[in-house]
């Protein structure tokens, strides 16, 4: 009888190579899923028969978008912790197989309307968590398996991955939408189930681990806090009383104050117990802190790309050049590929060359570089020539391949390694929070600068094409954020504005017009272009200061060399 191969031991030479593939094959399936939902959305929608677009539904949309990321931004640092405490491995082999096993219940959804969106949007909570376990320790397992002077390059080809995970299921969400909505959710049951098998049987518990208390108190504030205080910048931007955005609402602003609050009360928390979850006292490190600002920074600017991306591509661009409603996803995907190309080409080789350099020049270039092409981007107009587009946003992907993985080096080579496992979940709060805080921050930019323009715009157009100037009045005065949304799921809303009572009574040739493919891309870019002036102003700031904070110097941790 053949004897089954044993695993490498943890000293083995090539061991830590198996910890680098396994826990990169989880890192990418947990960021491609926080993306891969965000192109689908149209897919999934008529999938379960659920018209996004309907003031009611507007909900569906936001937790269908952030129920992910806010989840895996809230849990990932007491995860981290709990790692530390009773094994990184241990804690990450859980999270493959609850990630894998929810992947199977979101495919079979068997609801329709409003439940079946209840469905998706629970069951991704429950995702989140198992995501959440993958990304919370893979860093710690890695910078425990490999040497310092590997460190760089080992978790820069974790990190382009993670990070690109987040690009590739743009256009990987675009081309499985195109065939069938549930195979989004399929396509992570066999990569899951061999992820799981084989960290399972593969990887050690190699890092320092020691017996420690549950900071219950610092997880319930902290979850509670960060939850009501990003829950409230994202319902901010949904109309109220009157207004575009909902800033006035009292519970946007009880989200907001109370969160605020909560987390203060949690900063208190920490700063007295004796085991803290989130230990506090690392931020007194510069190093530390300069790290983590620029990943939030960063990964609020690039947040705030994709969804600009999308919203271009799918509501302006691809149907000016003649392509259907319907097949946008697909192609929206496939015109940022050159975006996931620059992140693969920079990435492994900024975190080998950080190893042999330093990683500060290299994570500080990365958001220049980053900041350069935004700047190309607002710039641009909005029927742009695609060869000019291709090669800004493979720039933007190149600088934030150049910043990835030293950054992540500089964070994690800055705390001792007792503290590697918070450390990893506390960077990957402040990457999560900041694609949350992206959603509020952009569109409630892009709804200010819409507001100003698009009802002009949108009453004299339609008036053109013989629409009564009441109705176009009374059309023009809707919330922006409608139309936000539509041209973000490359929907025209033209047709459900106007009803079919009033398009009936308008000469054929203008209700083709007004329901075709170009009369709401031209309707819109003129003031899209505008809030996109705004938008791109702000990243381009994001990325300078982020720039600035990652060349921050101070003590190096101690036993850092381990």
């Amino acid at each position: 009888m053949q004897r089954r191969t044993p695993r490498l031991a943890a000293d083995h030479p090539h061991y830590k190579w198996v910890a680098l593939s396994n826990t990169t094959l989880g890192t990418l399936i947990a960021t491609i899923n926080s993306s891969i939902v965000l192109i689908s959305l149209p897919a999934i929608f008529n999938g379960i028969r659920l018209d996004p677009l309907q003031p009611g539904n507007v909900s569906y949309l936001l937790w269908m978008l952030m129920g992910y990321m806010l989840v895996t931004a809230v849990l990932v640092v007491t995860l981290g912790r709990l790692g530390d405490i009773f094994g990184r491995v241990r804690i990450y082999n859980a999270g493959f197989l609850i990630f894998t096993v929810t992947s199977v219940i979101l495919s079979v959804d068997p609801l329709h309307g409003g439940g079946g969106a209840l469905w998706l949007i629970g069951w991704r909570v429950a995702q989140a968590v198992g995501g959440s376990m993958l990304m919370a320790n893979s860093a710690a397992i890695i910078t425990d398996a490999f040497p310092a002077r590997q460190r760089g390059m080992a978790l820069g080809v974790n990190m382009v991955a993670g990070i690109a995970g987040s690009f590739i299921g743009l256009v990987l969400g675009g081309l499985l939408a195109e065939w069938n909505w549930r195979s989004i959710f399929w396509v992570n049951v066999p990569i899951g189930l061999i992820g799981t098998v084989w960290a399972y049987r593969s990887l050690h518990e190699t890092g320092v681990r020691r017996p420690a208390k549950m900071d219950w108190w610092g997880n319930i504030t902290f979850a509670v806090g960060l939850t009501a205080l990003l829950a409230g910048i994202t319902y901010g931007i949904q109309p109220y009383g009157g207004h575009t955005m909902g800033w006035t609402n009292p519970w946007v602003l009880a989200g907001l104050l109370g969160g605020a609050a909560t987390l203060g009360v949690f900063c208190l928390v920490e700063s007295r117990v004796a085991e803290p979850m989130f230990p506090l006292s690392l931020f007194r490190n510069p190093v530390f802190a300069g790290g983590n600002a620029a990943t939030l920074l960063g990964s609020i600017a690039r947040g705030g790309l994709q969804f600009m991306l999308i919203i271009w591509l799918q509501g302006i661009w691809l149907p000016l050049h003649g392509y259907d409603y319907a097949d946008t996803p697909l192609w929206a995907g496939i015109y940022l590929i050159p975006l996931t190309i620059g992140f693969l080409a920079a990435g492994p080789v900024a975190g080998y060359l950080s190893d042999r350099y330093g990683a500060r020049l290299f994570a500080a270039a990365g958001f220049v570089v980053m900041a350069l092409s935004f700047g190309g981007l607002l710039l641009l107009p909005t029927d742009f020539g695609y060869p000019l587009f291709a090669f800004l946003v493979f720039l933007n992907g190149l600088g934030g391949g150049l910043f990835a993985a030293p950054n992540t080096s500089i964070i994690m080579a800055s705390v001792p390694p007792e503290s590697r496992g918070a450390a990893s979940g506390m960077r990957a709060t402040f990457q999560n929070a900041g694609m949350v805080l992206s959603i509020g921050v952009f569109f409630s930019l892009m709804v200010a600068g819409l507001a100003g323009s698009l009802p002009g715009t949108l009453s004299s157009g339609l008036t053109a094409q013989g629409v009564p100037a009441a109705n176009a009045h009374a059309i023009a005065g809707l919330p922006p954020v409608g139309t936000l949304f539509a041209a973000f799921l490359g929907y025209n809303p033209i047709q459900q504005l106007l009803g079919p009572h009033l398009l009936g009574q308008l000469p054929a040739s203008n209700a083709h017009t007004l329901t075709g493919r170009e009369f709401f891309p031209h309707l819109i870019s003129g003031p899209f272009h505008d809030g996109l002036v705004v938008v791109f102003a702000l990243a381009i700031v994001m990325s300078l200061v982020a720039a600035g904070a990652s060349l921050i110097r101070g003590r190096a941790a101690r036993a850092a060399k381990n």
